[in-house]
């Protein structure tokens, strides 16, 4: 009996033969690899606007060039891990290369901030998935802690399910997410150029605080959290198809200019239009209601960002378990952390980014903005 549900929910066992068949193609690893990349919008938008409006307009007419000088930050970035990528086809991202060309320690360091990283990513893009839906469905607020577990739940069930069953699963949100929100962002100029600038010192609150240098320097580092997620594709070039360096390094391209655009164009959008965010709303709802009223087309933008929130925490359920595998393959971590299930996926890892994931959004109470600055360091 346990054995049929076992299958019925992970499927049969597969042959250890067909890892290499169950490698991904360039479409299914955007989508398995990038959705914390491309979702961190919501949660880097919300803490820049949150960290400049106690200083009023004048410190919400500093987003934009804060957003620039991230999206600077995340080309050179990307640039390195592209480097990455081709130098050390093995994956492992920051650990291998840290600890070839700095020593063990220094290695050990940057493995053991990766692993916090990706728990951090998943409660993260969790919590502010179900705080996207509840700006649309406000009666979902007390719930958060219930919604983002049984979340949390879903995408670990899908991991244990194998590689290409993710990544297919996942393309589903990670898609329909980019089909409705650039469009959405392209709409956004023609209400721009239709309407005017909004002026943020007609409907931003008054300041509590005077704009500072240190002010400017939370909202950046807490806007900083964006490009969480960039790492992803070096620490996994083992799950593409061969050649896997070239597949992983175009992959790497594609998601930081899609990470750019979405990012700069909705802080754009937001400062440019005059955009604030009621009670109890993030703002990209605010965002979205500004460009497309409260109808249908509200509602499919903050349904698809609760989705591909949710499915960002896949990234973290992807790289995770890989990295803690090469940390055991070293010595470093227990060497049950090696071993494959029978999908062919790295159960131990899973389990434990899972268990330790809930630890957080109940420790949390379910609030992303005060993960946040946990996240931010």
């Amino acid at each position: 009996m346990l054995g049929r549900l076992k299958d019925l929910l992970i499927g049969p066992p597969l042959p250890t033969r067909q890892l290499l068949e169950k490698r991904l193609n360039k479409i299914r690893a955007l989508a398995a690899f990038s959705p914390d990349a491309l979702s961190s919008i919501a949660y880097a938008n919300q803490e820049i606007y949150l960290g400049l409006l106690i200083a009023g307009s004048a410190g919400l007419v500093m987003a934009w060039p804060i957003g620039l000088a991230i999206v600077i930050i995340l080309a050179i970035a990307a640039i390195s891990y592209y480097q990455t990528i081709h130098a050390y086809p093995s994956g492992g991202g920051s650990y291998i290369v840290a600890r070839s060309n700095l020593g063990t320690y220094p290695g050990l360091v940057a493995a053991g901030a990766l692993l916090i990283d990706y728990v951090l990513t998943a409660a993260v893009s969790l919590t502010a998935g179900v705080d996207a839906i509840a700006s649309a469905f406000p009666a979902l607020w007390p719930h958060r802690v219930t919604v983002a577990l049984t979340l949390l739940g879903l995408i670990m069930l899908i991991n244990l399910r194998g590689l290409r069953e993710t990544g297919t699963l996942m393309s589903i949100p990670v898609y329909l997410f980019l089909f409705t929100y650039l469009p959405m962002l392209l709409y956004g100029l023609v209400v721009l150029w239709r309407d005017g600038q909004g002026t943020l010192t007609v409907v931003a609150p008054a300041a509590t605080q005077p704009l500072t240098l240190f002010l400017l320097l939370h909202a950046f580092a807490t806007g900083c959290t964006a490009l969480t997620g960039i790492e992803a594709i070096s620490n996994g070039v083992p799950a593409f198809k061969k050649p896997e360096s070239d597949n992983a390094g175009k992959t790497l391209i594609v998601m930081a200019v899609l990470m750019g655009v979405l990012f700069l164009g909705s802080i754009g959008l937001t400062q440019f239009l005059g955009v604030i965010a009621g009670p109890q709303e993030t703002i990209l709802s605010a965002l979205a209601r500004r460009v497309l009223g409260n109808g249908p087309f509200y509602f499919t933008i903050q349904i698809t960002t609760l989705l591909i929130l949710t499915v960002a925490a896949n990234t973290s359920f992807a790289d995770f378990p890989r990295v803690a595998a090469i940390l055991a393959r070293d010595g470093f971590l227990p060497r049950q952390f090696m071993g494959l299930g029978d999908r062919l996926v790295f159960v131990n890892g899973i389990f434990m980014l899972a268990a330790a994931t809930a630890v957080l959004i109940v420790g949390f109470r379910g609030d992303s903005h005060l993960l946040v600055p946990l996240f931010a360091v």
